[in-house]
């Protein structure tokens, strides 16, 4: 079988290709893109018979709403409605104290958006903060009107309305039709991905022929396109409904993003249309496809010879495989009568508004800069210009504002990709060709209907989502300008406009001015998860109370959870890191991903054992308490390397685990995990130690 270093990434193969598996049929696509046309069909007929202004916001933010669950739309709506609400009497306070000064609305922008940057990158809803930003710059833009202040109040006022039209149908489609059995389905899901899983590696172990295989992993690849975002759906609606979770296994949520991973792989291992397989690849594939069979059966691994596991100089896709299968295999799935089901979910109410330690990051602050600078430039220029149409630079830099450059570059490219289809194309079209005939609102919702479709459909794929929803946002934009249909293609010239001026600041600003490597965010998220472990490490032998220690880990565990799922999604934004060094950033967001995935393992490897009921033995063992605060000094050491090049030293496991704890017949599996987990961190801390060698042999 050929080697590679790592799954294809998103432009070795041609784009078509990639939409083309972006666009294919997956688990739930339909009901959830049926279910978004429905809802704006319903919010379309009630604005228009009302005469609603801001339509097009308010039928935006039907695709922003939590789709989870009822209970999780509902939440979703009392957010979104609180910050409209909130954005609202910031703007009426500022123009009534001030006397509506327009120097001090300016800087009211420039605050604005700093506290929406802040939002973004320091709380544990990001959303929260691009909605403020979006909707303090819109009505405080009002005020630069030449119109009665009075009817610049109801014209605010109405846009509480409009949100509660929006938001209000989808709320009730959500409880109309949305999943009644969340716990069934997923573990449905689970079963799913593990069969076909099976099937392909059973088809490579017995040497069936080419086609057979081919068919096998096209069945895979198939279902690995869905990627995590359907099973953390079902997820979310497990949490917000405190649902029994059954049979579901502990750290749910890190197992998805593991599954999703090792979909992934197998995809690239599996679509290598190799003639034949040799006899060793043989036995490898039958060793996995009798793991997943005892994964689909929930039958713990106790044997896993055999799995080549962790980083290598030599580290083909078989090998990830591998190491992917592993790290489930050895994560915690069942602590027999002491299990705690708060283990597989973790309830909303434990989780912080707040990422701690995030007001304080320089790093979060710099984005709030960031954001600002840009939001405050475009606000500036086009009202310099009294060019009222370029407003929709504003929006674009709140709406594809993230924090590395990779991001960026990405989200500006669907953005300018989703403004040509939904402004310019069905846009204008539509003005041309198809409004001039319309005479009923009839006309009008199935021309909505097939719109909400195209872009609901597209919005559910995991790549390429983000420009379903620019489609949408730019064709609303243009379509319901207003409460009668547009009669002049000026406007969507000054919208187009509008966007290219926020892609040349937010080039300037985010890449010339203030760069910041995709990479280099993803070392920085994976230096967090390696402190948050040595935090874990150390907490279990201190003075705390045990309530405290657990209530802690709780928390550390939601933030592992959330940073795992966003370096998942930042190395495939890795590949718009365009230069020389391209492929080395490539390869190293490729390391950083698997390494973060192996220290979630170790943190869970732990904290299951806190949770067990037999974790007294375990605290109270010297050798073991010796072992977790070299883990955790020598993680914190790693952490130090990967961020600063500090030269600083990482012991290997065998200087103070010793044999008699490995062998011991109470606790060695417990540290015969954590020591095969801590050396493929030292590994992997060997490769990304070094930026101009990613590969580098690990002496012990």
């Amino acid at each position: 079988m050929p080697a590679a270093g790592s799954v294809a990434p998103p432009f070795t193969d041609s784009w078509t290709s990639h939409l083309l598996r972006d666009l294919q049929a997956t688990p739930g696509r339909l009901n959830s893109a049926l279910r978004i046309v429905l809802a704006s069909a319903l919010a379309l007929i009630l604005m228009e018979a009302l005469q609603m202004p801001f339509i097009s916001i308010g039928m935006y933010f039907i695709f922003l709403i939590g789709r989870d669950s009822p209970a999780v739309s509902l939440r979703s709506s009392y957010y979104s409605c609180g910050i409209v609400v909130l954005a609202i009497l910031v703007e009426f306070s500022v123009v009534s104290f001030t006397d509506n000064d327009p120097v001090v609305r300016l800087l009211s922008v420039a605050a604005a958006t700093f506290v929406a940057g802040m939002i973004v990158v320091a709380t544990n809803t990001p959303a929260l903060g691009s909605s403020f930003g979006l909707i303090y710059c819109t009505v405080i833009a009002l005020w630069e009107l030449r119109a009665p202040a009075g009817n610049l109040v109801r014209t605010s006022l109405y846009l509480v309305g409009t949100f509660a039209i929006s938001l209000g149908c989808a709320v009730a489609i959500e409880y109309l039709f949305g999943d009644r059995n969340p716990v069934a389905k997923l573990q449905e899901q689970r079963r799913l991905r593990y069969t076909a899983l099976e099937l392909m590696f059973r088809a490579y172990a017995d040497d069936a022929p080419l086609a057979q295989r081919f068919d096998a992993a096209a069945s895979v690849s198939r279902i690995a396109v869905a990627g995590q975002s359907g099973l953390i759906l079902l997820y979310n609606t497990i949490l917000e409904r405190n649902l029994d979770t059954g049979t579901l296994p502990i750290a749910l949520r890190l197992r998805i993003t593991m599954l999703a991973e090792l979909m992934d792989v197998a995809s690239a291992f599996g679509l290598q249309k190799a003639e034949t397989v040799d006899p060793e690849t043989r036995i490898r594939c039958a060793r996995i496809a009798d793991a997943c069979v005892s994964l689909i059966q929930g039958v713990p691994v106790l044997a896993k010879e055999g799995l080549k596991c962790g980083p290598r100089e030599s580290y083909n896709i078989l090998d990830q495989v591998e190491g992917a299968l592993d790290r489930i295999l050895t994560m915690p799935s069942n602590l027999g009568p002491f299990k705690n089901k708060e283990l597989v979910t973790l309830p909303g109410g434990k989780v912080p508004f707040l990422i701690r330690g995030a007001i304080r990051d320089r790093h979060a602050v710099a984005f709030g800069l960031k954001i600002s600078l840009c939001t405050t430039l475009c606000y500036i220029l086009y009202h310099a210009l009294d060019w009222p149409g370029t407003a929709t630079s504003v929006t674009t830099v709140l709406i594809t504002g993230l924090s590395t450059t990779g991001a960026i570059k990405q989200r500006l490219a669907f953005r300018v990709v989703g403004s040509i289809i939904g402004g310019l194309i069905l846009g204008i079209g539509s003005a041309v060709f198809l409004f001039p005939h319309m005479d009923s609102i009839a006309s009008l919702v199935v021309l909505q209907s097939l719109i909400a479709f195209l872009c609901a459909w597209i919005a559910a794929g995991p790549k390429f989502n983000y420009i379903g929803l620019q489609i949408a946002f730019s064709f609303y934009l243009v379509a319901y300008d207003g409460l009668k249909a547009p009669n002049q293609l000026g406007l969507t010239r000054d919208r187009s406009a509008g966007i290219l001026i926020a892609l040349a600041v937010m080039w300037m600003v985010f890449d010339q001015l203030w760069p910041v490597r995709t990479t280099t965010v993803m070392r920085r998220r994976f230096a967090t998860v390696l402190r948050i472990n040595a935090e874990l490490f150390t907490s279990v032998d201190s003075a705390q109370q045990e309530g405290d220690i657990l209530g802690n880990a709780d928390v550390l565990r939601d933030q592992v959870g959330r940073i795992v799922a966003d370096l998942r999604s930042m190395n495939g934004a890795v590949p718009y890191e365009f230069g020389a060094s391209r492929q080395q950033h490539i390869q190293t967001g490729d390391i950083i991903l698997r390494a973060t995935l192996t220290t979630a393992s170790l943190f869970w490897n732990q904290l299951a054992l806190s949770h067990s009921g037999t974790a007294s033995d375990h605290i109270a063992d010297p050798g073991l308490r010796e072992m977790r605060r070299r883990v955790a000094m020598n993680m914190d050491a790693m952490a130090e390397i990967i961020t600063q090049a500090s030269a600083v030293q990482v012991e290997s496991a065998h200087a103070f685990i010793s044999p008699q704890l490995l062998d011991h017949a109470q606790y060695g599996e417990y540290v015969r995990n954590t020591a095969t987990r801590y050396e493929e961190l030292r590994a992997f801390t060997a490769m990304l130690k070094m930026p101009g060698q990613l590969l580098v042999q690990v002496q012990e």
